[in-house]
């Protein structure tokens, strides 16, 4: 099922989804790559390498400006994907409401061949960022993408060794406060988990895209939750140099141990995102130790609060109304009529289900009643029933002699009880 209709409010995308056509009568090198059906529609095999990286590059030079080379064999990154975290961190910065005129300052880290997360930040916003790189094709690539986009005096791309993430990257900058740092970290452990053998739901399809990218890209020891988890030590050490930092997630899994891991850190303020785009599903954490930034609500929340939930409505049918009347009545109840002996009923039913109520002001012709639920005691009633009835027939039973006996005692109590009124009355006169 595609995500697109969830992806940031924001995204070019969202609304407008990249039309193939088009592009393949602009770009020659894209056009050799789509499919044209029996229908006319055209289509893209995400399943080859060299269509993506077309795509990727056509996208950023059609929708931004910008012209970069990636090779085959480092990761190939889908421009929706990483524009929907460019959006998230301008949320958590407050960029949408600060002073455009302030620089902003960014750490990529693990920047990539195609260094997109800068050159889109740069792009969109004129951000300033410091982009880390270990693998040195990544680093080539990346610092001629930044220059041939004449965009050297807003990225820096540093080479830095093996294992390094924000403290030896930082040396050199001991006195400059970042806004942010962004990571799309390397989301497996070992080869068997990169090929979906021990990580992969089986009931789920088959990925619709290529995985490319270098051993460096997408494995690291203990995959990405040790590797985040390296992160949060690091911020722990920096705290205040950095407004917020930030991970993006390939398992959703990964989420809630990462997220114990800050609670357990004392880090006092952590958020969270998804990211959606076509069929792909990505998660991303943020946290921060600062206490003045506004942190965004997550997206469960967020649907909880946008959804419109209409009241829960009963029509009550007339002759229901004489039945609940009638119940009232034998019971002894004043409320025998109208709205009066639905909401006697309603409470009772209420009552019944240990849901403290009480009466709140409202209209003429209304009853509002404020609901307090201290345990769930509604879910589950049938089972419940069933319960309590196979219960009762397990309670042992008298021996069949014992029964029989009863029996037999039972159909002799009506003379017993007719003597004893006999005698109860006292002597009678007898009558000649």
């Amino acid at each position: 099922m595609a995500l697109s209709k969830s992806m940031h409010a924001r995204n070019r995308y969202k609304d407008k989804p990249p039309d193939f056509a088009y592009l393949a009568t602009k770009y020659p090198d894209f056009k050799q790559h789509v499919q044209i059906n029996l229908n006319g529609r055209v289509s893209l095999n995400f399943k080859d390498p060299e269509a993506v990286r077309a795509l990727t590059c056509t996208l950023l030079k059609e929708d931004f400006g910008l012209s970069i080379d990636i090779p085959l064999e480092r990761l190939i990154p889908t421009v929706p994907l990483r524009l929907n975290y460019i959006h998230w961190v301008e949320d958590l910065i407050g960029h949408q409401d600060s002073d455009k005129s302030t620089l902003r300052r960014g750490i990529d880290i693990g920047t990539g061949a195609s260094c997109i997360y800068p050159l889109l930040g740069t792009t969109l916003n004129g951000w300033y960022f410091l982009a880390t790189e270990v693998d040195d094709m990544c680093f080539n690539y990346a610092k001629k993408n930044v220059e041939q986009n004449n965009l050297s005096d807003l990225i820096k791309v540093v080479k830095v060794p093996q294992k390094t993430l924000l403290m030896d990257a930082l040396k050199e900058e001991s006195e400059i406060i970042y806004d942010f740092c962004m990571c799309n970290p390397p989301f497996f452990a070992n080869q068997l988990e990169a090929k979906g053998v021990n990580s992969r739901n089986p009931r789920r399809p088959p990925p619709s895209s290529v995985n490319t990218g270098g051993i460096t890209e997408i494995m690291a020891e203990g995959g990405e939750l040790e590797f985040v988890k390296r992160i949060i030590h690091d911020s722990l050490q920096l705290k205040k140099r950095l407004r917020w930092y930030s991970c993006m997630l390939g398992k959703k899994c990964s989420l809630a141990p990462l997220k114990e891991e800050l609670r357990i850190q004392g880090v006092p303020k952590v958020t969270y995102t998804e990211f959606c785009q076509g069929r792909t599903m990505r998660w991303a954490l943020a946290w921060s130790f600062y206490d003045d930034v506004t942190v965004p609500s997550p997206p469960s929340k967020r649907r909880k609060l946008e959804k419109s939930r209409k009241p829960i409505t009963f029509i009550v049918l007339e002759s229901v109304m004489k039945e609940l009347s009638l119940k009232a009545s034998s019971l002894g109840s004043e409320a025998v009529e109208g709205i009066v002996v639905v909401t006697a009923w309603i409470e009772k039913i209420l009552t019944d289900l240990k849901v403290q109520h009480k009466r709140v002001p409202c209209g003429k012709e209304e009853v509002s009643l404020f609901l307090t639920a201290i345990e769930n005691s509604w879910i589950h009633l049938r089972r419940k029933k069933r319960e309590r009835v196979r219960q009762l027939r397990e309670v042992p039973r008298a021996p069949e002699d014992v029964i029989q006996a009863l029996e037999e005692k039972k159909s002799t109590t009506p003379k017993e009880s007719g003597s004893g009124q006999d005698l109860a009355q006292g002597p009678q006169e007898s009558v000649p």
